[in-house]
């Protein structure tokens, strides 16, 4: 298969650009230029180097993944510079479905299905029999993911509570203090507030909302997944805030005293 031929006429005609344009921004003959994209011609190191600072995709890229079997979130993020490759870490090639519009599905991973998603997130087959939906106030450039919770470690975030995620492919860009969804080898689906520690100690450190809960190192390469927060669904009303209830309670018994005496000093 004539993967980099094919990777190199599929990002030329995104950009709209013709041979002799790819060609004379190169400093190369057209001829040469299609011989690589019909697979006649095996381009030199100094041609990958090139070819890959125009379109800004790693070598590794260019010459191993099929760009057109992409969805366009993905083609999207690597044209924002989020190429796997270029940042040294293995490749995170999202398994996704779309619906008859072709547009991206949200997939749908529920309580019973979380522990097949362990193992299966890199299943095609597994990934195709998830239900999906579409919410139409998300980004159709971005790929996301619902996820069902279980536990009381993110309350106010009622148990059983679905919560969506929109699929982080460089991990170097997740913000302290943020929530997100993290699939993880040994645990499967965690969802918490995270501290990025990666590029000083090549960890995260996960927090929980619920005080009862004390954070806990994961080791970066215990990661398989990253999902940033963006809402979340349940059926239950969050519990009230006792504290700030008994706060109000108590400043209000307040004014009644200061009044109180006002009225007193007054007589």
């Amino acid at each position: 298969m004539n993967t980099f031929g094919n990777n190199i006429k599929f990002l030329r005609k995104r950009q709209k650009r013709t041979q002799d344009d790819i060609a004379f921004i190169l400093e190369m003959k057209r001829s040469t230029l299609s011989g690589y994209e019909n697979g006649v011609a095996q381009p030199s190191v100094n041609a990958l180097i090139r070819f890959s600072m125009y379109f800004k995709v790693a070598i590794d890229t260019l010459v191993k993944v099929d760009l057109t079997t992409l969805s366009e979130s993905q083609l999207s993020q690597i044209e924002r510079g989020y190429d796997t490759y270029i940042k040294g870490s293995d490749i995170r090639v999202l398994i996704s479905t779309i619906d008859q519009y072709n547009n991206e599905n949200i997939e749908l991973v529920s309580e019973k299905a979380k522990a097949g998603y362990k193992s299966g997130f890199s299943d095609p087959d597994y990934i195709r029999v998830l239900p999906t939906f579409q919410l139409p106030f998300l980004s159709r450039e971005k790929k996301y993911r619902t996820f069902q919770i279980s536990g009381d470690s993110m309350l106010p975030i009622p148990d059983e509570s679905f919560v969506t995620g929109e699929f982080v492919l460089d991990w170097n860009t997740i913000r302290d203090g943020y929530p997100y969804i993290i699939l993880t080898r040994e645990d499967g689906i965690v969802f918490k507030i995270v501290e990025n520690k990666i590029k000083a100690d090549k960890k995260l450190i996960l927090h929980s909302l619920n005080s009862l809960y004390d954070p806990y190192d994961l080791d970066i390469m215990e990661v398989k997944e990253v999902w940033k927060f963006v809402h979340y669904i349940s059926s239950e009303m969050p519990q009230p805030n006792q504290e700030k209830q008994d706060l109000v309670a108590t400043v209000k018994q307040l004014r009644k005293e200061v009044h109180a005496i006002q009225t007193q000093l007054n007589i």
